[in-house]
């Protein structure tokens, strides 16, 4: 007998073809992880102004009931939990408080009169700063 026709190679990856596949995941990673982060930020943009929309609906639905808009003092939280001054109120009129929370966490902005509309609701963006480009932009009631 000869031993050597015995012997059987074993199963598995070698180490070139082990490099090989991390070298294509790697390239893969490096093309489409920059889209996928681009995507994230647009996403929160259009949320952002899904958002300012819903809160304009309640809005809307408060002044039917009150016969005004919150006041600049009592702010949109007036959406969420009835203020002492608003007779008639049959909120609330957003679930909830993390509805007036834009997707960069920060409170959405409230301003009566507005300089666009009666009212005006926006969020500053990513940089809470005026002005800004893509995830740093202005959203508002009026775009």
């Amino acid at each position: 007998m000869n031993d050597k026709k015995d012997i059987r190679r074993e199963g598995g990856f070698t180490l070139l073809e082990l490099l090989v596949v991390l070298a294509i995941m790697g390239m893969l990673a490096a093309i489409i992880a920059p889209q996928v982060i681009r995507y994230l930020g647009t996403s929160r943009t259009s949320t952002a102004k899904v958002q300012i929309q819903y809160v304009m609906q309640g809005l809307e639905l408060y002044r039917l009931d009150v016969g005004r808009y919150p006041t600049q003092q009592e702010g949109l939280g007036a959406l969420v939990a009835a203020p002492p001054t608003a007779q008639n109120w049959n909120g609330p009129y957003l679930k909830k408080e993390s509805a007036i929370r834009d997707p960069w966490g920060s409170p959405y902005l409230y301003q009566i009169p507005g300089q666009h509309g009666e009212v005006d609701v926006y969020t500053l963006g990513q940089d809470k700063a005026p002005g800004g480009t893509g995830e740093a932009q202005d959203v508002g009631s009026w775009q």
